[in-house]
């Protein structure tokens, strides 16, 4: 197992939509072992391919608890195939964003179809916060960040504040 860095806003892979994963094997079974690796070192719930420079449809999520155990899984190919027409408000964050946090309204329920590692159909259906990091996740591999889904005035705060960040970070 290898932990891979966490690529930053502002890197390319991050806005590009990912590639349909068409090949299960060793090195597809290693990439999620390094994925779920990476990201309990970074302390997230997620991440998708893109955020370590790999431009696959491959997110992991890892939320269990005794109310959901089976909120630990690879996904591949994952898309929302359905969605509640409620929705929820809830502060955000990202491995590719650190620093930053919003709410973002999010579907409060949905149905997603994968793939499994082993090449075998999944469907599930989420909701509350497993729900919305799914949607989180997927939008990722979509190229999009939780920040292309805010009003453009919070966008421009949000903006600017990163630039900030990053500029103490030099």
């Amino acid at each position: 197992m290898a932990l891979h860095q966490v690529v930053i806003m502002g890197d390319p892979i991050l806005r590009t939509a990912a590639a349909e994963v068409n090949v299960f094997d060793q090195d597809l079974k290693m990439l999620v072992r390094d994925m779920f690796e990476t990201m309990y070192h970074a302390e997230g719930i997620g991440l998708a391919a893109p955020q370590i420079g790999i431009s696959q449809r491959v997110i992991v999520v890892d939320l269990r608890s005794e109310e959901q155990p089976e909120a630990r899984l690879a996904l591949i190919n994952p898309k929302v195939v359905w969605a509640s027409t409620d929705t929820e408000k809830s502060p955000e964050g990202c491995l590719s964003i650190p620093g930053l946090e919003e709410v973002i309204k999010r579907f409060s329920a949905i149905r997603v179809e994968a793939v499994g590692i082993d090449g075998g159909r999944i469907e599930l259906e989420a909701d509350g916060l497993f729900a919305r990091v799914l949607q989180h996740e997927i939008d990722h591999v979509d190229g999009i960040l939780f920040v292309d889904r805010v009003s453009a005035l919070k966008r421009r705060i949000l903006m600017k504040k990163w630039k900030k960040i990053q500029a103490e970070e030099d």
